[in-house]
């Protein structure tokens, strides 16, 4: 299949789904990290070429609940930050509703002011051989939902649940995490796209 792994720099899920021999190609306004198949522009001017399969993962820093501190300062609404939200709430909806056969788009839990359609599913890392716990949804198109593939019975958040990283005196990972590490996918839930996906009909 032709595959186009929307918003991705990593180059994780493109990898994984190479390897079962698809002709993936990652897209994002970044370099990608590992050379290969990577389209380095606006997914939006290369969404219609005939992709038979996208997997994309927008922006979330306007739309995460995670953020709604930022949003709600003293009660009162963020109006710039709201507007921005708006803006990433119409790409994601470009993305989920592209003329794609398939489709499989994630993120993190929304906040409910901007009223994005509910999530077919999600997955955890830690049921997928990962110590780790961050929930993350999927809205699914012609897709099955995700079968565990290692459940981790041990595992601690991978992301701080506030603001110090703390909560009732639970530490979250094993080092310091970066923004930008924290948008990767897991090799493990890569994995199981690409081993899952690869022949659904």
């Amino acid at each position: 299949m032709k595959i186009l792994i929307a918003c991705e720099f990593s180059a994780t899920v493109r990898e994984a789904f190479k390897k079962k021999g698809h002709d993936a190609w990652s897209c994002d306004i970044e370099h990608t990290e590992i050379d290969g198949n990577h389209i380095q522009d606006d997914v939006l001017k290369v969404i219609n070429n005939n992709w038979d399969m996208m997997i994309a993962h927008p922006p979330c820093t306007y739309l995460s609940k995670a953020g709604a501190r930022w949003l709600y300062q003293g009660g009162i609404i963020n109006e710039e930050r709201y507007e921005k939200g708006l803006k990433a709430k119409e790409f994601f909806l470009k993305l989920l509703n592209a003329d794609i056969p398939k489709i499989a788009v994630e993120n993190p839990t929304p906040l409910t002011i901007f009223n994005l359609p509910k999530p077919s599913t999600y997955v955890q890392p830690y049921e997928y051989g990962h110590p780790y716990s961050k929930k993350t949804l999927l809205w699914l198109k012609n897709l099955n939902a995700l079968l565990p593939t290692m459940i981790v019975s041990y595992y601690k958040p991978f992301l701080p649940s506030n603001t110090g990283g703390k909560k009732k005196g639970q530490k979250h990972t094993f080092r310091s995490i970066t923004q930008k590490e924290s948008t990767k996918t897991f090799s493990g839930i890569a994995k199981a796209m690409a081993d899952q996906w690869s022949n659904f009909k």
